[in-house]
């Protein structure tokens, strides 16, 4: 049966102030102890005023340039009305009719063999107020509790329009919105604490012979908290409708044919039944009668717009341009986030070399990061030092073998400097030899204890040659592999 799979995302992405949006209760993640971050406006007490926090708009504004969309003049709070035990007042202050910002996009890549890109719309992006968090019990007393320490930090939802074709697509934009997010600093995006959370809206065209398409009813896939779950989720949706179109028509779905809410199971990896999704009007929106409206100046505009980091497109292309990288190397620095990335342009134009910046820190540096179990943060050694360490490599100073050496020994040493690496060349004579006649007798007596391989390398066997290498080498250190390898081949077919 052909059919257009038609998937749009709502994420909620918590901003990074100290404190919540419309009150100075922190906003920081505090899982361990509960109800402390909290304050009669955050809990919904009588008499409670709330006061916006600038910074919270200043970030809104921020992401919103970032994705192209326009930003208004003119916008005001609103007051939407649900009953959960996670919400106190009874309402959440967010923004109905008048968001501070639509009409965007963000471009993914769909095609990396082909570098095939397409842009995904964004409806709008608006503030609002965050809820508590439901705990539920599973050690069997059966009951549940509510955390209000998130009630009331600042959330940006981002509406995207309904353009994602598959879960795969759905997931690579997130990934790409995410890495945007990190680059502006508006966010640490972290899905495991909540700071990023995907809601995913899915359902199906099915084309008829007739050339009519009908549309499968929407569903709502709720909370997705991994770029792995959104689409296994996904995906499991996809097929479920489908199933579900075949076998009863448009009249499927547990609740008829309205929009429903389905919950996850990232133990099945199935959605199941929630409930029947609410109109606008369920919500009984009005304006805010506590919070003044919000108007931006053109001025204002200019200057956050001013402010904005270059975006993870705009590096990538200028990364492959500037350093004559790969798209795939590109790919690996700028995916490690803004900071990776200004850390192998510094290292790159200190030593003078992009393509060997790139090899070091995609390969050695991600490498340690690894095995040591280190954030990015926590590496050792700084851009500066690397970059003057690769530098000896490129002004012929230090072999590649030496200069490896010399970066485990700033790793597990006291301290990387200059200053370290000059002291670690001078202990273990890791300089490049420049006396050709110190080298020519090593590999004098090498040639004269290796009288089988002179013997093979005489009968055209090149790779007798490589032994050798390695015996001249151990011997002086600091010679040049490249040059070893020219005077040994002089030295063997003079014999």
């Amino acid at each position: 049966m052909n059919h257009t799979v038609i998937i749009g995302l709502e994420v909620h992405v918590q901003l990074q102030t100290k404190s919540k949006i419309f009150c100075g209760c922190s906003a920081d993640f505090n899982p361990d102890h509960p109800n402390v971050q909290t304050c009669p406006v955050c809990l919904g007490l009588p008499g409670a005023l709330p006061v916006m926090n600038r910074e919270a708009f200043e970030l809104g504004v921020k992401t919103a340039l970032a994705l192209n969309c326009e930003i208004s003049s003119y916008t005001k709070w609103d007051r939407k009305h649900y009953y959960y035990p996670d919400l106190p007042k009874g309402f959440q202050i967010s923004q109905f009719d008048l968001p501070f910002s639509e009409d965007g996009f963000l471009e993914i890549e769909t095609n990396p063999e082909t570098g095939e890109r397409r842009r995904i719309g964004i409806i709008r992006a608006h503030l609002e107020e965050d809820a508590g968090k439901n705990l539920h019990d599973d050690a069997g007393r059966s009951d549940s509790q509510v955390d209000l320490n998130r009630a009331g930090t600042p959330l940006l939802e981002i509406v995207s329009q309904p353009d994602m074709r598959t879960a795969a697509e759905a997931t690579k934009y997130l990934q790409e919105l995410r890495l945007l997010l990190t680059y502006l600093g508006v966010s640490d995006c972290n899905m495991q604490e909540g700071s990023l959370r995907c809601d995913a809206n899915v359902n199906l065209h099915i084309h008829q012979d007739d050339g009519h398409k009908v549309p499968t009813p929407i569903v709502e896939v709720k909370n997705l908290n991994s770029f792995r779950n959104v689409e296994i989720a996904l995906e499991y949706e996809v097929q479920r409708q489908l199933e579900a179109f075949k076998a009863t028509g448009i009249k499927f779905g547990d609740k008829g044919g309205h929009k429903t809410t389905r919950g996850f199971d990232a133990g099945t990896g199935k959605t199941t039944p929630q409930r029947e999704k609410e109109d606008s009007a369920d919500y009984r929106y009005f304006p805010d009668p506590d919070l003044l409206p919000v108007t931006v100046t053109e001025d204002y505009i200019s200057s956050v717009r001013e402010a904005l980091p270059e975006f993870p497109a705009d590096r990538r292309k200028r990364f492959v341009a500037a350093y004559q990288l790969s798209d795939y190397d590109v790919q690996v620095i700028v995916d490690q986030g803004r900071g990776f990335g200004d850390y192998f342009e510094e290292v790159a134009k200190l030593c003078g070399d992009g393509k060997q910046a790139c090899n070091w820190v995609t390969q050695d540096i991600l490498r340690e990061l690894k095995e040591r179990k280190l954030e990015f943060s926590e590496f050792p050694i700084s851009a500066p030092v690397l970059g003057d360490l690769l530098g000896r490599i490129t002004k012929k100073k230090l072999t590649t073998k030496s200069a490896r050496e010399i970066f485990m020994d700033l790793l597990d040493g006291n301290g990387a400097s200059t200053a370290r690496i000059d002291e670690i060349i001078a202990a273990k004579g890791l300089a490049i030899v420049e006396d050709t006649g110190a080298i020519e007798k090593v590999i004098a007596t090498v040639i004269d204890k290796n009288a089988k391989a002179v013997a093979d390398f005489k009968a055209g066997k090149q790779a007798a040659v490589g032994a050798l290498i390695g015996q001249v080498m151990r011997e002086v250190k600091g010679a040049d592999p490249q040059k070893v390898r020219e005077m040994l081949i002089a030295a063997l077919s003079q014999r």
